[in-house]
């Protein structure tokens, strides 16, 4: 019975370890800029940042903000009920406070 129980930890570490590398892997995937602004989508407080009305991620007020977005891997905006790219001069980081520097 000793020998299973290790057995079962083990193969529940091993579990974690894949899961975060796959996380990890993700991530990366996500950095080499295969992404693209996906506006209207957010919900309140859970923008990625950048609009005309708010200089900070997770500063929009409302649900669904047609200025609010979210990063999202490429191609997958135009399948979200309400998901327009965000390719605004506003829409970057900073939003209107970034433009007028």
């Amino acid at each position: 019975m000793q020998t299973t129980s290790k057995t079962l930890v083990h193969n529940a570490l091993a579990g974690l370890v894949a899961l975060g590398l796959s996380a990890t892997a993700a991530t990366a995937f996500a950095a080499k800029g295969d992404t693209e602004k996906c506006a209207g989508i957010a919900k309140a407080g859970q923008n990625d940042c950048g609009t005309s009305k708010s200089a900070c991620a997770g500063t929009v007020k409302a649900d669904h903000d047609p200025e609010a977005w979210v990063s999202v891997p490429k191609g997958t905006c135009a399948k979200i009920a309400g998901g327009m790219v965000a390719d605004k001069p506003e829409n970057q980081h900073g939003g209107m406070a970034a433009m007028k520097k």
